[in-house]
């Protein structure tokens, strides 16, 4: 569904649906103390959009927090998140990537070109 900051987001729920309007909330800090934190506004800085973007593999999970960066006291509260791979079992550093374990890297053959 499309976040208040118009990017598509697995996560984000708003209930628009038949004019039944229901509290937006984020499905991946569901169930978490965090959540009563949540506010739409938070969506902004996420970087679940676009890291589900760049990386599809159905065997990273993120997770997610609200706090603040390390050292960076001037910033408001933001999501933070972290992701770990159910298929080799390890933190996954960079969840743009990914762990570089479940998928196989592409190789390219480029053959000589036989016209003159």
């Amino acid at each position: 569904m499309r976040t208040p900051d118009g990017k598509e987001c697995p996560y984000y729920y708003a209930g628009y649906h038949r004019q039944a309007t229901s509290k937006p909330a984020c499905n991946l800090l569901d169930g978490k103390p965090d959540a009563r934190r949540w506010t739409p506004d938070l969506c902004s800085t996420c970087p679940v959009p676009d890291i589900r973007r760049a990386n599809a593999c159905p065997n990273m999970v993120l997770h997610a927090h609200i706090s603040k960066r390390g050292w960076h006291f001037w910033e408001k509260e933001r999501v933070l998140i972290h992701a770990t791979c159910t298929r080799t079992n390890q933190i996954v550093d960079d969840p743009y990537v990914g762990c570089g374990q479940c998928h196989t890297p592409l190789t390219f053959v480029v053959r000589e070109d036989t016209e003159a």
